[in-house]
């Protein structure tokens, strides 16, 4: 199979009877053979009624049905769990992603040897409060992450097989799925300028505060990515750095109380009635308690994403 189009989905009813056919006519056109898996999201609309339809007239068009929304990063994880084709399309919807820049992100994979390739809205269709906040959004992950890209956050993606089989997306981490597939050792990435359409029907199921929970999942990632294998690099650096702070610390009290009573004969404060007596107890407490969580951390399960954490109602065709 050349492609599999991963399309995730909340309350979509409008819209997807017009883009699966606008998919399968560039599918025929460009001669590939495909599959469309809609992952419908705990839609409340008929959503699910109108994939079962497709799902009948049209084969290669695939469902899967949770049983309440777990969000875009569930739904993508389990449509690179059921894709089969050598290159994998995610895009939204809402009919904002055209399906004709399909033939060009595939040949961006399969001819320039790409691993992921991310769609460039360069000429976006969003009021205001949305772009400038995502132009900010996308300069921090850049910056971050050293992937020099102008758009993390966009729908529209195509991926090599292989990537979307060696990342596990969860949370609210598919804005950074870029990152990931660099640091699972696919450094090959790229991006496209894709036509950004105004949306058709509905409304925008995405708020502003969807910025902070994304830089909060952009720490979490290159903390985890980093350190998930070796956390005693991380908490035994930590522990040994506060440790030594506070030994160091109570090295120069015991010598500046060794002066004052053998060398200038000065009673001081005792040790005890000293601030900087409690800073060091601080540090090394602290400095201790970091090493144990290196220790501790060496021996736990380096992750705690569950495979079968999003239940899943119904099928059709897989």
């Amino acid at each position: 199979m050349d492609i599999s189009v991963i399309i995730p989905l909340f309350n979509e009813e409008e819209s997807l009877p017009e883009l699966a056919n606008w998919i399968d006519e560039v599918m025929k056109k460009n001669n590939f053979l495909y599959e469309i898996i809609f992952v419908n999201d705990g839609s409340t609309d008929s959503s699910w009624e109108i994939i079962q339809q497709l799902a009948q007239q049209n084969p290669a068009c695939k469902g899967i049905s949770f049983t309440r929304n777990y969000g875009k990063s569930g739904a993508l994880q389990t449509g690179f769990q059921e894709a089969k084709g050598k290159v994998v399309i995610t895009m939204d919807a809402d009919l904002q992603d055209s399906p004709d820049e399909i033939p060009g992100l595939y040949d961006m994979i399969i001819n320039q040897k790409y691993d992921l390739v991310s769609g460039w809205k360069k000429d976006r269709k969003d009021p205001i409060m949305k772009t400038v906040p995502t132009k900010l959004f996308n300069w921090v992950t850049s910056w971050f992450s050293g992937i020099k890209l102008h758009d993390f956050n966009c729908g529209l993606k195509a991926y090599r097989l292989a990537v979307v089989k060696n990342i596990v997306v969860y949370g609210e981490m598919h804005r950074y799925i870029p990152v990931m597939a660099k640091w699972a050792g696919f450094g090959k990435i790229g991006e496209k300028v894709v036509k950004h359409q105004a949306r058709k029907y509905g409304k925008t199921k995405f708020g502003l505060e969807r910025f902070l929970y994304g830089f909060l999942d952009l720490l979490s990632i290159m903390f985890v990515s980093k350190f998930r294998k070796r956390p005693m690099h991380f908490f035994g650096s930590m522990g040994i750095l506060s440790f030594m702070m506070g030994f160091m610390i109570t090295l120069y009290m015991i010598y500046d109380k060794y002066m004052n009573v053998f060398v200038r004969h000065i009673k001081g404060r005792e040790i005890n009635e000293q601030p900087l007596f409690y800073l060091a107890l601080v540090a090394v407490i602290m400095g201790t308690q970091l090493f144990l969580a290196g220790f501790l951390g060496e021996m736990i399960t380096t992750s705690s994403h569950q495979q079968g954490e999003y239940v899943i109602g119904e099928k059709v065709n897989i």
